[in-house]
């Protein structure tokens, strides 16, 4: 089935994009692009997003040099969150904007993740996982911390067998979740349709970056807004987290999470909504035409 279901995607993607994008920009400015820091030093990327009432005692890192490392300008590339750590299933650097890109890809050869390869269907694996691990104590034995999802795969591969997946376990228990539920977050349960109708799972946590105009000043087709995971009653002492991305089904179409910066607390955040480029007067039009994305079946 992989040759004849990438075929019918790619052609309809195609199609889509046939219709040139015409709208001029309002504004003659652009939006800064996201910078990124790579880094292979796993307790400087676990004190980055350290914040009050946590402590991290020891980190190890998976992950190629360039597949993780720190992050900034993110509110003016038209993220909710401004600085923190990035980890990716590719090549961090390739996240900035704009996304004038068929489909960044970069294979890491990082190997599978069994904790990720849990939260997918029988007899799915993931490849080029990229995970921060890190132990630490709570002054009041909870844990909250913010964070977004991004991915190529959106939204042609929405509802496929691509549904790169990623997970924070705290002492083996993901809390990475769709608000309010049991649900892994991950391109399938957080979308707006394929193709894309704004109509979807989750739909209200979903931000476009494929067919909007002006788009988003970051590379990833699309993004939740910021969520919050969290864990209460945590018993005293020592607990560790890990914080894994990867690719599922393939090595193709990087996906990342944007982790903010002294968010890791033990104190619940007030979470705004994130502003959009189109509010700040940032236009991006055009990029979107003709865009085509190539994976291996």
């Amino acid at each position: 089935m992989g040759t004849t279901y990438i075929y019918w995607r790619n052609l309809m993607k195609r199609l889509f994009y046939a219709l040139p994008v015409l709208v001029m920009p309002l504004f003659s400015q652009s939006a800064d692009a996201l910078v990124i820091s790579t880094s292979t030093n796993a307790t400087s990327l676990a004190n980055t997003l350290a914040g009050s009432g946590i402590t991290v005692t020891s980190a190890s890192l998976i992950g190629a040099p360039t597949q993780q490392g720190t992050f900034t300008d993110g509110l003016s590339s038209g993220l909710g969150i401004d600085t923190g750590v990035i980890l990716t299933s590719g090549n961090a650097t390739l996240a900035p904007g704009p996304n004038n890109s068929a489909g960044i890809s970069a294979s890491t050869g990082t190997g599978t993740n069994a904790q990720l390869n849990g939260l997918l269907p029988s007899g799915s694996t993931t490849n080029d996982q990229n995970q921060l691990s890190f132990s630490f104590t709570s002054n009041t034995g909870d844990l909250f911390f913010q964070y977004q999802f991004a991915s190529e795969e959106y939204n042609e591969f929405v509802n496929s067998k691509y549904n790169d997946v990623f997970g924070f376990f705290v002492d083996g228990v993901n809390i990475a979740l769709v608000p309010g539920t049991t649900t892994p977050v991950s391109i399938n349960t957080i979308n707006g349709g394929n193709p894309f109708t704004g109509v979807g799972p989750n739909s209200g946590y979903y931000v476009n970056n494929s067919q909007t105009t002006p788009l988003y000043n970051i590379q990833y087709d699309g993004f939740t807004k910021v969520l919050v995971a969290s864990i209460l009653g945590l018993a005293a002492g020592e607990h560790t987290i890990n914080l894994a991305i990867a690719d599922t089904e393939d090595t193709a179409l990087d996906s990342a999470v944007f982790l903010k910066a002294g968010s890791f607390t033990d104190t619940k955040p007030n979470v705004p909504e994130p502003a959009t480029l189109a509010m700040l007067g940032l236009g991006f039009a055009g990029f979107g035409a003709m865009r085509r994305k190539n994976k291996k079946g």
